[in-house]
């Protein structure tokens, strides 16, 4: 693992790493936030997850997280969204949708997306595992959370390994890939035209087949231009309720599917993680 950047900021590091990736097949980059509690010992961490388009970058400079991770004593772990680099495919037509950017947080299995899309080992496995070898200052008490595609990611991760977060929130989540233009580009290519095995990656499905009780945080933008039809946050409001589970979903009036959304309650969402994570 190759340090490539480091800045202080609120009293901590701002950091980013490159390392060589088995799940991935390729090089990959992830950025850290050391808060300053760091200093006197292990600090629990936030794992985020970014949407369609973002790299390890995005989040990093434009939520404004790291003032909050500071304050509760919280690192925050922000993957790239895709493998990357000479070989690895991209949508053939260029779209921004399918491919590098899109790695929608699946273990592809069709050809040519196989070889590399693996996302999923990578944030469940791998990266962990890293973070668990070479950044000693960081403890296995994580939560997750992330935005769009990231959100998705956030909640079907979380959903699919109890007893590894603490908690999980999202920002304007990707809610059913099964209905949505979006999920139904990414899966079909990724996992083929059975849409059975696409289920295993749709939070209103994995919400019915679940006895953990994670605490769940979801915020969307009642003025997001995605939200009718791809985000579609009204079908987890209905399987939570279908399925009896206890879920803050909150609709924020006036709000998109930006940043600026993002950096609005981030500090919300990072109190939320740090009651689970610090009780």
């Amino acid at each position: 693992m190759q340090k490539i950047s480091e800045n202080k900021l609120f009293g901590g590091q701002q950091l980013r790493y490159q390392h060589r990736s088995d799940a991935l097949n390729c090089d990959m980059i992830f950025a850290v936030y050391m808060p300053p509690q760091a200093e006197q010992g292990p600090v629990p961490v936030l794992y985020w997850l970014s949407g369609l388009t973002c790299n390890d970058e995005n989040f990093v400079t434009k939520a404004g997280a790291q003032r909050y991770a500071a304050e509760h004593g919280i690192a925050i772990i922000a993957p790239d969204t895709s493998p990357r680099g000479d070989g690895v495919p991209d949508d053939p037509e260029g779209a921004y949708d399918l491919g590098l950017g899109a790695g929608f947080y699946v273990n592809a299995t069709q050809a040519p997306w196989d070889k590399h899309y693996r996302m999923y080992d990578y944030v469940v496995d791998e990266l962990p595992q890293l973070v668990a070898e070479e950044l000693p200052h960081i403890s296995d008490r994580a939560a997750i959370s992330g935005h769009s595609m990231g959100g998705h990611g956030a909640l079907t991760i979380a959903l699919k390994n109890p007893g590894r977060f603490t908690s999980v929130s999202a920002f304007a989540p990707i809610c059913s890939p099964l209905h949505c233009p979006w999920g139904e580009k990414a899966l079909g290519n990724y996992l083929g035209a059975n849409r059975d095995a696409w289920q295993q990656y749709d939070t209103t499905v994995l919400l019915t087949n679940t006895s953990e009780r994670l605490p769940i945080l979801v915020d969307q933008g009642s003025a997001d231009n995605f939200l009718q039809e791809q985000l579609k946050t009204e079908l987890l409001t209905e399987a939570a309720a279908e399925a009896n589970y206890p879920m803050d979903i909150r609709m924020q009036p006036g709000y998109d599917h930006s940043y600026y959304f993002i950096a609005s309650f981030i500090g919300e969402h990072i109190a939320f993680h740090a009651r689970h994570l610090q009780g």
